[in-house]
C-alpha cells in the first residue's frame, strides 16, 4: 500500500493558490482515476482510496493547514500501517521555476514548513517527494506570494504539469525510484 500526500491549505480561500499545488496535483489524480475525496475526521484528511496497477493507494489532502501536515500524515501512516518508505509527498517549491518538477528520494525540507513537519513527526527524512516549482519572490513577500494565485501564463504551465499527475504516479508505482526520477526530473 502506498500513501500519496498532496500538501495545501483547506478551504475555498486557498484553492488554486501557489501553496496548494499538492492539492491541485492530487485533485487532478483523483479526477483522472474517477474517484472522490471524503473527509475522514479522525485522520484529519480528505482521503480517496483506489487500486492502481495492482497496488492499493491512499491519496490524502491533510486538512490541518500546511504547517501541520505531519499530524495528518502520521495519523494515516499509523492507521493503515504504512511505512515512511511507502509515502510520496507533493508540494510547492519556491526555488524552482514555475511548473518545473524535481523528484527526490529523501533529504531536508528545504525550508518548507509542511514538509518539515512531516519529517519531524515521521522521524525520518527518508520520504519520497515531488516538488513543483512556483518560482521565487523577495524574502519579505513570501507569505503573500505563496498564498497568491498563478497569473495566466503560469496557470497554463501548471496545467500542463498537472496533466502528468496520473502518468507520474503510475511510473512511481511501476518503476524503480531512480527510473521515476530520471523520467520526470529536468
Amino acid at each position: 500500500m502506498k500513501l500519496i500526500v498532496g500538501l495545501g491549505n483547506p478551504g475555498i480561500k486557498y484553492k488554486k493558490t501557489r501553496h496548494n499545488i499538492g492539492f491541485m496535483f492530487t485533485d487532478e489524480l483523483a479526477e483522472k482515476l474517477n474517484i472522490k475525496f471524503s473527509l475522514v475526521k479522525n485522520l484529519k484528511s480528505n482521503i480517496a482510496l483506489t487500486t492502481l496497477n495492482g497496488e492499493k493507494i491512499i491519496i490524502a489532502q491533510p486538512q490541518t493547514f500546511m504547517n501541520l501536515s505531519g499530524e495528518a500524515t502520521k495519523l494515516i501512516c499509523n492507521y493503515y500501517q504504512i511505512s515512511p518508505s511507502d509515502v510520496l509527498v507533493i508540494y510547492d517549491d519556491l526555488d524552482l521555476p514555475v511548473a518545473k518538477v524535481r523528484i527526490r528520494p529523501n533529504g531536508s525540507s528545504g525550508g518548507h514548513k509542511g514538509m518539515q513537519n512531516i519529517i519531524d513527526l515521521l522521524r525520518t527524512n527518508e520520504i519520497k517527494r515531488i516538488r513543483i516549482g512556483i518560482s521565487g519572490c523577495d524574502k519579505d513577500q513570501v507569505i503573500d506570494y505563496v498564498l497568491g494565485k498563478f497569473n495566466k501564463e503560469e496557470a497554463i504551465d501548471i496545467s500542463i504539469t498537472m496533466s502528468k499527475a496520473l502518468p507520474m504516479v503510475e511510473c512511481f508505482l511501476q518503476e524503480s525510484f531512480e527510473n521515476f526520477m530520471n523520467r520526470y526530473n529536468g
